[in-house]
């Protein structure tokens, strides 16, 4: 039968029609949830769209800017830098600024939906040497109601997500004062968040910042906290320092439990989702690097605990330092991971450490991966202290960053550069790993920005690697003698203050340089020709050189299957050290690393991402082999662990937070042949 020209034409644009609806439809929207991607504290993408083959196209799409620069604050209160990373979730981004405030941005094009202002500058500036900071949110479903949460200073408060107002049902009209529940009563200026909250179930939980050396009797405590999402009710509380019957109390000697505050979790913590366990990485007690009033291991100081998350009840803890002096506080979300070990799968987590460890447990028992050993340190010397005379030391992986201080590591790039740097050395104790902080001044490496810090590491679940970004910035620690030293239970606020640590960054040349602290406080200062309280330590004499060979910063690929370290490599460059006049002509490494501590990302297109400061650039390598596949400098220097999402639209972004204070923006890139922004005199 034949079919007339109608007929036939009809049936082709029946076929056609067929055709266009049987096609797949355009890629699903991926958001980007929590913090660090997922609950398991990961920072991996799914996402393929960006990958090796168009990653040299990635161009700026949009930026927007905090708008702190137009708050009107107290005298001497300022924005910190821009560490952010936001949340994506239904085409629309969640974001806190330096100042705390919250916004609402539209995903495709960067365009303001609302703001919502905490006033956490009303307060003054918080005693942590930062400045004003805050890193993350979270967010939480009631029924199809989306909550976004920011802990900010000492208020919880819960959002609207549509309208950014707070819900008048959560706390005081959606306000929780923080302050409230805890051990002891607290100053409010003096208690403060930096690390978004976890969300598991109908439960909002967060731990608490305290300025690091602002120590008196009874400062702060680190309790983690358990809060009803919607109603702000507080349901646990976990007390970091064991209270009276509790156990771990006898390992405060001299009853220190009583008045020993910080202890805190102020990094962001990590889930289990399904078998509800929670991962606290838990801080230094207080004084960070004198424990004459508080002998004994210290436990839960220095630890990560696991917790029922749902009732607060410890079910296993490690602690990674006894009787911590080093501020070697665990900085990071402990990693929710598996892994095959010998043939068997096993459901893990890993925490990262300032001073270079990877530690590998079994998530559901706590017991080693690889064996792990207490190893003898030194004793200190400092009148009143009683170091513990062991630390504990994984066998495997081995140790990823720089650890202790001899001659031998002095800056050489030139002989008489190598001379200079070991002759300011010699004014300091050098020793390995944990050569405890003295009167004399102990040159300890890492410092106390590490190694890892609060950007964690990156998690490919296909391979097993984990990526972590690691600094390599020493830092001098001494001990400054008081009247009162050995002080105990009973004296005098001023008397209790009598002996003090204090630290002195010892970085390179470089615009991550920490601030000074706040006045009034103990606290770290920058080493570059200033002084601390416990007097100068200087970066290699008067040129302001780095007293350490580089690199500065590296990107380290750790295979958990095996234990081993894949690869390593210096990530960024540091211009201002490269164009120093006393290195002219001098031999450097091709790049130099740039310290920093945020962290990466990963992609299952097998980019690792992230970006560097000193040399204002983002970075992709290779995560196979490490390679650097692509860099681009943007206007400000990147200062926060990125993040990766694709909008309904089909495009796939790479979001930072880039700059500080009162330049500070959030930067969009996208695959595209837009315009690509250098800064002035830096090499491509």
């Amino acid at each position: 039968m034949r079919m007339s020209v109608l007929a036939r034409v009809v049936l082709a644009l029946a076929i056609v029609a067929g055709g266009v609806a049987s096609r797949p439809p355009a890629e699903a929207p991926q958001p980007w949830p929590v913090y660090a991607a997922d609950a398991a504290a990961t920072h991996y993408s799914p996402l393929t769209d960006i990958n090796r083959s168009n990653i040299d196209r990635l161009a700026v799409a949009w930026e927007w800017k905090t708008g702190d620069d137009r708050i009107e604050a107290p005298a001497g209160t300022r924005p910190g830098s821009f560490e952010n990373t936001p949340l994506m979730i239904d085409d629309v981004l969640y974001v806190s600024t330096p100042y705390n405030r919250v916004a609402a941005l539209d995903a495709e094009t960067g365009a303001e939906k609302w703001t919502y202002d905490p006033q956490a500058y009303a307060a003054g500036q918080p005693p942590n040497g930062t400045g004003l900071v805050h890193r993350g949110l979270a967010a939480w479903r009631d029924g199809t109601r989306l909550r976004i949460f920011i802990n900010s200073r000492a208020k919880l408060v819960c959002l609207d997500a549509g309208t950014g107002r707070p819900v008048e049902t959560f706390g005081a009209h959606g306000v929780v004062d923080l302050t409230q529940g805890l051990r002891w009563s607290v100053d409010a200026a003096r208690y403060t968040n930096t690390s978004p909250p976890t969300v598991y179930k109908d439960l909002v939980i967060l731990g608490n910042g305290v300025g690091d050396r602002l120590t008196y009797r009874q400062d702060p405590p680190g309790d983690v906290r358990a809060f009803d999402a919607r109603t702000g009710r507080q349901v646990w509380s976990f007390h970091t320092v064991p209270g009276a019957g509790e156990a771990g109390v006898e390992t405060w000697g001299d009853e220190s439990w009583k008045f020993t505050g910080h202890t805190n979790v102020w990094a962001p913590m990590s889930l289990d989702d399904r078998r509800g366990l929670l991962y606290l990485p838990v801080s230094t007690p207080s004084n960070d690097h004198f424990g004459g009033r508080r002998p004994g291991a210290n436990v839960y100081g220095e630890s990560l605990v696991c917790l029922d998350a749902a009732t607060g009840v410890v079910k296993w803890y490690f602690q990674i330092v006894h009787h911590g002096l080093w501020d070697y506080d665990p900085p990071a979300a402990p990693s929710v991971v598996t892994m095959r070990v010998a043939g068997r799968s096993i459901d893990g987590v890993v925490q990262l450490t300032k001073q270079g460890f990877a530690f590998v447990f079994d998530r559901v028992t706590g017991r080693p991966v690889w064996p792990i050993e207490e190893r003898a340190v030194p004793p200190s010397d400092v009148p009143g202290e009683q170091a513990w005379p062991t630390q504990p030391v994984p066998t495997r992986p081995a140790a990823f960053a720089p650890q202790g201080m001899t001659m031998d590591d002095a800056f050489d790039v030139t002989p008489a550069l190598r001379a200079a740097a070991q002759a300011e050395l010699q004014k300091y104790r050098l020793g390995p790993l944990y050569t405890p902080p003295s009167v004399q001044g102990t040159f300890t490496r890492p410092g106390v920005i590490g190694g890892a810090n609060w950007g964690g590491s990156a998690f490919d679940p296909a391979t097993g690697r984990l990526y972590v970004k690691i600094s390599n910035a020493p830092a001098v620690l001494r001990i400054v003698p008081g009247p009162q030293a050995n002080n105990r239970p009973g004296e005098s606020d001023a008397e209790f203050a009598g002996a003090q640590g204090s630290a002195t960054f010892v970085p390179p040349p470089s615009s991550t340089t920490p601030p000074a602290s706040a006045a009034g406080t103990t606290a770290a200062t920058p080493a570059s020709g200033g002084a601390a309280s416990s007097g100068r330590a200087g970066r290699g004499g008067a040129r302001g050189l780095p007293l350490v060979k580089p690199p500065y910063g590296e990107v380290v690929a750790i295979d958990l299957n095996t234990g081993d370290i894949a690869w390593r490599t210096p990530f960024g460059d540091m211009p201002s050290l490269r164009n120093h006049p006393a290195l002219a002509g001098a031999k450097l490494p091709e790049a130099l690393g740039s310290p920093g501590a945020w962290g990466v990302i990963v992609t299952k297109s097998g980019l690792v991402l992230g970006g560097t400061s000193d040399d204002s650039s983002l970075h992709a390598l290779d995560a196979e082999t490490g390679k650097e596949l692509w860099h681009l400098q943007v206007p400000r220097p990147p200062s926060a662990t990125p993040m990766t999402y694709r909008t309904s639209a089909g495009h796939q972004f790479l979001v930072i937070a880039t700059g500080g204070g009162t330049n500070a923006a959030l930067v969009a890139l996208r695959v595209g042949s837009g315009p690509v922004w250098r800064k002035p005199g830096l090499a491509p």
